[in-house]
C-alpha cells in the first residue's frame, strides 16, 4: 500500500478542532517541524498535545502554543519555553506533567494495546497521591488538580497504576522511510518518535529520504509500517532545516607567550 501523500497539508486536512495529537521529538531533536507548520496553517485549535516537551519559543510546538491553538499538554518537561510557562501559570493552558519514563511507557502501551501498567515511579509523591496543578484559576489558585491513582504492592514495593495513552493523530519525523511507512530514525532523533507513532490512530510521518519498498534492510527498521498511515516526503530544504535548541561556543584555549616563543 502506497501511503505517500501529496504533502503535509493534505496529510493533515482531516485533523479536526479538539483533536488529541502525539508529537515526537525531544527539545528540537527529531521534531516534525514541517507537519507542525502545516497543522498551524490548517487552523486547528483546542488541541490536546502529548509530547515530551512543548518546543521552544518560536520553534517546534512553540509555534502552535504561541498561536493559542493548544488547550492541553501532557508531557514531562516545560524546559526553556517561557510562553509555555506563562500560559500554564496564568490558567490559559492545562498541563499534565508526568515522569519522563512513565510518559514513554504510556505511549508504548497505547500502541501495544496494553490498557494500563504499574510502575514505582511517582509513588509517595503528588503523581500518585493527586493534587498536581493541571490548571490554575484567577489569582493563582488551583482550578483543576490531578486525581489520586491506585497504588498496589508487588514484591513488597508500592507501584502506581498508570493508564496507556492513545491519540487521534501522531506526528513524527524519520531520517528514512519507504512508501509502506517503514521508518528509520537517526541517532538522538529516535527519542520519542517511535513511541508517539505507536500511540496515534492516524500516524503521519515526515521523512527526510523517501525510498522504495524493499530498499530498507528489515534489520534496520525502527518502526514497522503497520503503525504509520501517511507518509510525507520532505524537500531537500525541509530535510536540512533542523533547529538547535541551545547554541554554545567553546572558547579556544589560550596560547601562552612561552609556548608561542617555542613555536
Amino acid at each position: 500500500m502506497d501511503k505517500v501523500t501529496a504533502g503535509a497539508a493534505e496529510a493533515l486536512a482531516d485533523l479536526p478542532h479538539g483533536a488529541s495529537v502525539a508529537v515526537g521529538g525531544f527539545g528540537l531533536s527529531g521534531v516534525p517541524a514541517t507537519l507542525i507548520a502545516a497543522l498551524h496553517d490548517g487552523g486547528a485549535r483546542d488541541l490536546h498535545v502529548v509530547s515530551n516537551n512543548c518546543g521552544v519559543d518560536g520553534a517546534g510546538l512553540g509555534v502552535l502554543l504561541a498561536a493559542g491553538r493548544i488547550a492541553r499538554v501532557t508531557g514531562s518537561y516545560v524546559g526553556d519555553n517561557k510562553e509555555f510557562a506563562r500560559q500554564y501559570l496564568s490558567g490559559e493552558l492545562e498541563v499534565e506533567l508526568i515522569p519522563q519514563g512513565t510518559l514513554a511507557e504510556r505511549l508504548r502501551a497505547g500502541g501495544c494495546g496494553i490498557p494500563a501498567f504499574y510502575t514505582p515511579a511517582g509513588v509517595g509523591t503528588l503523581v500518585a497521591d493527586g493534587g498536581l496543578p493541571w490548571r490554575y484559576g484567577p489569582g493563582g489558585a488551583v482550578a483543576v488538580a490531578s486525581p489520586p491513582k491506585e497504588v498496589r504492592a508487588f514484591a513488597g514495593r508500592d507501584h502506581v497504576l498508570e493508564h496507556a495513552i492513545t491519540t487521534d493523530f501522531a506526528l513524527v519525523r524519520a531520517a528514512r522511510g519507504d512508501r509502506h511507512g517503514n521508518l528509520v530514525f537517526a541517532r538522538a532523533a529516535r527519542n520519542f518518535n517511535p513511541l508517539a507513532a505507536m500511540a496515534g490512530r492516524i500516524t503521519v510521518a515526515e521523512v527526510e529520504q523517501l525510498v522504495e519498498p524493499g530498499e530498507l534492510d528489515p534489520d534496520e527498521v525502527h518502526l514497522p509500517g503497520v503503525f504509520v498511515q501517511r507518509v510525507v516526503a520532505l524537500t531537500p530544504e525541509q530535510a536540512a532545516a533542523k533547529g538547535v535548541e541551545r547554541r554554545t561556543v567553546t572558547e579556544p584555549p589560550a596560547v601562552s607567550a612561552a609556548s608561542g616563543a617555542r613555536g
